[in-house]
């Protein structure tokens, strides 16, 4: 067990959890939400510091990131455990593992060898991802800190349910996060276990902090598909700022929503055409490989920019982060 970050002591040897928007309050030997934070005697502790379940070198197209660093690769990390508890999960056996019981033999990993690794495979950055980087945050951190010292770019990919506390604390450190933008109320309460509003806040600060900001929507039929969901998604966003990249998601049945059909090509092109009009400057489709909503276009002249092919770079043309055509300023970090 390691120290765990951001909380506070209460009488009884309880303690508050200020890690998340949950704000767990936890008793001695009882666990947080995300099953892996434990009150022991007073003091919270995190079980999963230094424990990755998951590493592997990914395109950082896999996040999704379309306008941070295309092209490049990205050590990617994860731990056990989630503070949402979305049935739809395509990571369930490892996000879900502490509350369905699930066991994973993971060893002591010291940070260092992390980072010697994403220099090993020439990766550009460093991303805390699969299950939610919030959950595994002190491990996060610290790998970010050490990180950034060495010229390695740290991003989140996240459901946005950190606290202000937490943002403030990683922002220095943090460059890019993809965050998930789920659906209405309704859904983060019936399908997360969860609230919309403290994920815009999210989104938000990130962008007052200068963290480059993407967002993902994955889409399930008849869950998160009509007009209401998506004006008020795309009102809060658009007052955020319309130049934040959008990822409409095809969803495939997992989990406990295996029964649920796959959704249909044609809702996630609706959806795109409807936030182009909107006014949202870089649209796209996931989950669709080879469709045209991979690409981007320059927002002014609808020259191609760069074309993909699933998580592959197929054509880049972006020079001094402007269009070829144009000379129009394309959003993003693109070296």
């Amino acid at each position: 067990m390691h120290p765990a970050y951001l909380y506070k002591k209460k009488d009884n040897n309880i303690v508050q959890c200020n890690l998340c928007n949950h704000f767990c309050v936890i008793g001695p030997g009882s666990k947080g939400i995300c099953g892996v934070r434990v009150n022991k005697c007073g003091e919270l502790f995190t079980l999963v510091y230094e424990k990755p379940v998951a590493e592997n070198v990914d395109p950082i197209e896999k996040k999704p990131f379309y306008h941070f660093l295309p092209g490049s690769s990205s050590y990617s990390i994860a731990a056990v455990g989630c503070n949402f508890q979305c049935g739809f999960c395509q990571n369930y056996e490892i996000s879900q593992a502490p509350g369905m019981g699930y066991e994973f033999k993971t060893s002591e990993v010291d940070i260092t060898r992390i980072i010697d690794r994403a220099l090993k495979y020439k990766c550009e950055s460093i991303s805390y991802t699969y299950t939610e980087p919030t959950i595994f945050f002190e491990m996060a951190y610290d790998i970010s800190k050490s990180a950034k010292e060495k010229g390695i770019k740290n991003c989140f990919v996240t459901n946005g349910y950190m606290s202000p506390e937490a943002l403030d604390m990683i922002a220095p450190y943090l460059d890019a996060a993809n965050v998930d933008l789920k659906g209405n109320e309704i859904f983060y309460r019936k399908l997360c276990k969860a609230h919309f509003q403290p994920v815009i806040n999210t989104i938000k600060r990130m962008k007052e902090l200068g963290i480059w900001v993407e967002v993902t929507t994955l889409i399930i039929q008849d869950y998160n598909d009509d007009n209401e969901t998506f004006e008020l998604m795309a009102e809060n966003l658009y007052n955020i700022d319309p130049q934040i990249p959008w990822h409409f998601s095809r969803f495939f049945p997992v989990f406990r929503m295996s029964e649920h059909y796959p959704t249909g090509v044609e809702i996630i092109h609706k959806f795109r055409e409807k936030a182009l009009k909107y006014g949202f400057k870089h649209v796209y489709t996931g989950n669709i490989p080879g469709n045209n909503g991979e690409n981007t276009f320059c927002p002014k002249c609808s020259t191609p920019v760069i074309k993909r092919l699933g998580y592959m770079i197929l054509e880049k043309n972006i020079k001094d982060n402007n269009c070829p055509g144009c000379g129009h300023p394309i959003a993003g970090i693109f070296k």
